[in-house]
């Protein structure tokens, strides 16, 4: 299998980050998206409104292929590779502009992670820790300090996606040994292993995640041989396979999205011909195509992102 030409960067056999987005209780929402290839740059946007990205500061350290997630105040970064496997954890108050700061560590180098926090707690599934992991670490995001150990995914996997409700998050996709199509759910607010919650509508890895209250999103992605514009759905209560929800305005991966509780933000990524800087949109509870919402203040691909 030919895998997208980012791993070229890497060296690797192959390559995206994954990402998870957070999705905020509420709806009048700030949205954030973090670093890249391969950079610190961070920009935000209000979901609510169309427009451009501005710029909010800089990550500790410039990375891509990483996890972000949030509470309804604060962000956290988590993870990457910044030119090796990092186990940093930076978090930014989401109201004010300004740089990331130092909040922890993981419990060890990663990169491909993905992310999904409930009000209190934020998970990262690690992804490549010199192997695919199944390893899940978890941080109480209101205070800084050390990752501890939550339990494994069913599959050990990296550059997954993470989307979340206010009590379960769900990682979904990922490359173990070949792109696949699982997804397993986890209770946030307990520790303990994943387990099987269905099937995506295509094998992809390097998709951007993000959800509602009660709908799960995975979009884009790199299915093996093309850069998918396919939206999947979940309803995240239950259990069962996902539901195509209608299509990116092109095929792209190595992207990230953030959300309110009513409408989802895909940002970045590439087609696999260069870096985008496109922040794409949808309404979360109904079906259809993406809409262009502006740019970022920098095209880049392998990004993480999160929502207040």
């Amino acid at each position: 299998m030919s895998l997208p030409f980012l791993q070229n960067y890497l060296g690797l056999s192959s390559g995206l980050q994954t990402r998870q987005a957070s999705a905020g209780s509420s709806g009048a929402t700030r949205g954030v998206f973090g670093g890249g290839y391969i950079m610190n740059h961070i920009d935000y946007v209000t979901i609510a409104t169309t427009g451009n990205a501005i710029d909010f500061g800089d990550l500790t350290v410039s990375r891509l292929y990483f996890g972000g997630c949030a509470s309804a105040t604060r962000g956290l970064f988590s993870g990457g590779y910044s030119p090796s496997m990092s186990n940093v954890i930076d978090y930014i108050t989401i109201a004010t502009p300004g740089n990331a700061t130092d909040f922890g560590d993981l419990t060890t180098g990663c990169y491909g992670s993905g992310s999904c926090a409930s009000a209190t707690r934020g998970v990262t599934a690690l992804g490549w820790t010199g192997s695919n992991s199944t390893t899940m670490d978890y941080v109480t995001i209101a205070t800084t300090g050390n990752a501890t150990s939550f339990g494994s995914l069913t599959v050990g996997r990296r550059y997954i996606a993470g989307c979340e409700s206010d009590t379960r998050g769900v990682f979904g996709g990922g490359y173990s040994p070949s792109i696949g199509n699982i997804m397993d759910y986890i209770t946030i607010a307990t520790t303990g292993n994943a387990i099987d919650f269905g099937d995506l509508t295509v094998n992809k890895a390097f998709m951007a995640g993000f959800a509602s209250a009660t709908r799960g999103i995975f979009a884009g992605g790199y299915t093996g041989s093309v850069y998918s514009n396919v939206i999947d759905y979940i309803t995240i209560a239950t259990t069962g396979n996902a539901t195509d929800f209608g299509d990116l305005t092109v095929g792209k991966a190595y992207l990230d999205g953030c959300s309110s509780s009513t409408r989802g933000l895909i940002g970045g990524g590439t087609t696999g011909a260069g870096y985008l800087n496109v922040i794409e949109y949808i309404t979360i509870d109904t079906l259809g195509n993406a809409t262009d919402f502006g740019d970022l203040t920098v095209s880049r691909s392998g990004l993480a992102s999160f929502s207040g």
